[in-house]
């Protein structure tokens, strides 16, 4: 699932197509068609499920009407920033995938890059971790950081970021796919 960012579905796409993914791509959920060219381009099925902020039931109820048709394993959230409602996410315990952009615990939530340039942080980074009904708050499957400093732009600190979130969300995908992750509770172990 995804929304406007296009880094981190082009990198899945890209794996999917030369079979290093370890997983098999049915399609790509979008709220937005800006990336249906790229999912196109891989003859990867494109579903635009337009967001309406003030019906997101039958938003969500669009969505799942597409995923159990499709009955993955599954779900990636590739930047999709959007909130998915306690009601969603218990279909789907432990099977939906997030990429946030941030070192959780720190900056969850939305603008973590932004808010991360307002503090003066010296280091950014990427998280990947199962949905919960909490924020951001659900077990970590894995993290990286990059260090920065004074010369770093907000936009700056973006761009080096989505290096990052890119790598996290691969390595994560790479764990689970090849059932190296345990979760207990609201933690994880991971076999490296």
């Amino acid at each position: 699932m995804v929304t406007k960012e296009y880094h981190c579905l082009a990198d899945i796409l890209v794996r999917h197509h030369f079979k290093t993914l370890g997983a098999h791509v049915q399609c790509v959920i979008g709220n937005h068609t800006t990336l249906q060219d790229i999912c196109n381009r891989f003859d990867v099925p494109f579903y635009p499920v337009l967001h309406d902020p003030s019906d997101k039931v039958n938003f969500e109820a669009d969505i799942l009407k597409i995923i159990s048709e499709q009955e993955p394993d599954y779900i990636v959230l590739a930047k999709f920033m959007r909130i998915l409602s306690p009601d969603f996410v218990a279909r789907f315990p432990g099977r939906i995938i997030n990429i946030h952009h941030s070192f959780l615990p720190a900056f969850a939530g939305a603008n973590p890059y932004k808010r991360a340039f307002e503090r003066g942080v010296k280091m950014i980074g990427a998280t990947a971790h199962f949905v919960t009904d909490e924020l951001d708050e659900g077990p970590i499957i894995t993290q990286q950081i990059n260090p920065v400093n004074h010369t770093y732009t907000s936009a700056g600190m973006v761009k080096a970021g989505k290096e990052i979130e890119t790598a996290v969300l691969a390595r994560a995908l790479q764990l689970v796919f090849e059932d190296r992750v345990f979760v207990y509770k609201n933690k994880t172990v991971v076999f490296e």
